[in-house]
């Protein structure tokens, strides 16, 4: 139970709140920074949890359940802190129509949650494709920048990086998420 890639996942659930806490001040250019790097860090232990428990033959069903609501919860809470903290310029890093695709995600997120749950109850498995793994990295990508974005507002092209990746990511999720809904449906009365 105690595994290390379990651990990791585990790890990655404590640090939120320490992640939230250098998000509150949007001013503290410097908590962004650390906030930045400790996103990286939870973003290389997402990676290396999966990894050593296949290369050690240590998947176990805590970590198969861990490990997506962990993602969840570190995802959710960026969104939530880049959509309510304001900057010297009073507004969001996520603001306008870029809520869209924030919302998009968050919205995928909490029912694609949904869906394995009832399909577990069917003995239904909902393995995670190519192009999810794709919109993860892209969203990883996105709030990652827009996190530095906050902790470096003179580099334009930041913000706007994360941006686009924002909305590629959301595109990504509403495929993948239909894709999820497809399979779902098949095992609905």
């Amino acid at each position: 139970m105690l595994t290390l890639p379990n651990l990791l996942t585990l790890s990655r659930i404590v640090a939120v709140p320490l992640l939230v806490a250098f998000l509150w001040w949007p001013r503290w250019e410097a908590g962004f920074g650390i906030a930045f790097a400790l996103y990286c860090l939870m973003g290389i232990t997402d990676y290396f949890d999966g990894y050593l428990a296949r290369a050690q033959g240590a998947v176990s069903r805590l970590g198969a359940f861990l490990d997506p609501i962990a993602d969840k919860i570190m995802i959710a809470a960026v969104i939530l802190m880049l959509v309510g903290t304001r900057h010297d310029d009073d507004r969001a890093l996520i603001t306008g129509v870029h809520l869209i695709a924030a919302l998009i995600i968050l919205l995928r997120e909490i029912a694609v949650s949904g869906l394995r749950e009832f399909l577990a109850g069917l003995q239904v498995s909902l393995p995670v494709s190519k192009l999810a793994k794709w919109k993860t990295t892209l969203q990883l990508v996105a709030f990652g920048a827009l996190v530095l974005a906050g902790a470096l507002p003179a580099v334009w092209w930041i913000k706007t990086t994360g941006l686009g990746c924002l909305w590629a990511a959301a595109v990504l999720t509403l495929v993948t998420g239909w894709d999820y809904l497809r399979v779902g449906l098949k095992h609905m009365d």
